[in-house]
């Protein structure tokens, strides 16, 4: 039960009333010890398939909207039309997986660190985090 009012709490915090809905949203999401990449319509995939629940789309795309936004996930833009989130919320780099459209953490040690020899004056550089893209090598293949 502590786990449930912990994601009460989180989506009062985000402005959010607890409805059963979305505390079900919030069980897929933190009830987990892995980091969990996704895209929302993979997660109402996921709500549906293994807690045999019904949730709407809206309600799932706004619940993970206001928690990105409250810093509890982290978005993931691939490209202009599809963007991932991330429950592990600190700088880090990624895989995306052309062929299989799946995200995947780098550890630390696979990157040497970045150096930036330029920044924007007057700002701060923030964050840096790497998109690597990969795809099979299927050109040298007969």
């Amino acid at each position: 039960m502590t786990k449930n009012c912990n994601f009460i709490t989180k989506l009062r915090e985000t402005g959010l009333r607890p409805t059963k809905q979305r505390v079900k949203i919030c069980e897929v999401l933190f009830n987990r010890e892995k980091t969990f990449h996704f895209t929302i319509n993979d997660l109402a995939k996921k709500i549906s398939n293994e807690l045999n629940e019904k949730i709407s789309l809206a309600t799932v795309y706004n619940t993970v909207h206001a928690f990105q936004k409250k810093g509890y996930l982290k978005e993931i833009s691939i490209n202009s039309d599809k963007s991932y989130f991330d429950t592990n919320t600190s700088s880090h780099h990624h895989f995306y997986d052309e062929d299989t459209h799946e995200l995947i953490d780098c550890d630390k040690d696979d990157i040497d660190s970045i150096r930036v020899n330029k920044n924007i004056t007057g700002k701060k550089i923030y964050s840096i985090e790497v998109l690597i893209r990969v795809a099979s090598d299927n050109q040298n293949q007969n």
